[in-house]
């Protein structure tokens, strides 16, 4: 049962306390932001997997029995900045205006580190559209690697940056 079927007060203290997903009511809705003007819109998001070293040699040898894993998992984690709002119910559509991901290998770490940035001009961020494809680009290096290293970690996604909109700018803090 969803907690605000339980309590009604607790949905209600969600929405008062600035939760924009929320309704006067307490009820999850989609946040109107027809009303918004059209700004630039940027936000990069970042994570990590580490792996066994031999795992990282495979990939960075292009050894991988799947293929070439950081290429496909570019693709994938373009694909998701494309699809966040099928999987996230509340996300609106975007027309998205650029997308990069970039892998950096940390060979003493064994670990690769996913960044990517995405752009738009619209009514509001793309921080989930970058979160998202952090995640999948990840999950793609672990598919594509599992066979070898079921022992994979993910872990350190969050959003580094974000410029535009109401809010203005935010930095992670150093």
């Amino acid at each position: 049962m969803p907690t605000s079927d339980r309590n009604p007060n607790i949905a209600s203290d969600a929405a008062n306390a600035g939760l924009t997903h929320f309704d006067a009511g307490g009820q999850a809705h989609m946040v109107n932001v027809g009303d918004k003007a059209d700004t630039q819109r940027t936000a990069t998001a970042a994570g990590v997997i580490r792996m066994q070293p031999a795992t990282l040699k495979i990939i960075t040898e292009g050894n991988a029995k799947k293929g070439d894993v950081l290429g496909i998992a570019r693709i994938a984690a373009i694909m998701a900045t494309k699809r966040t709002s099928d999987l996230i119910p509340l996300c609106h559509p975007l027309a998205l205006t650029h997308v990069s991901v970039a892998f950096d290998i940390d060979e003493a770490a064994s670990s690769i580190a996913c960044t990517v940035e995405v752009r738009t001009v619209g009514k509001t961020g793309v921080e989930m559209e970058a979160l998202t494809a952090v995640q999948i680009g990840l999950l793609t290096i672990y598919d594509m690697c599992k066979a070898v290293d079921r022992g994979m970690v993910m872990g350190d996604v969050r959003v580094l940056e974000k410029h535009g909109g109401k809010s203005g700018d935010w930095r992670v803090p150093l």
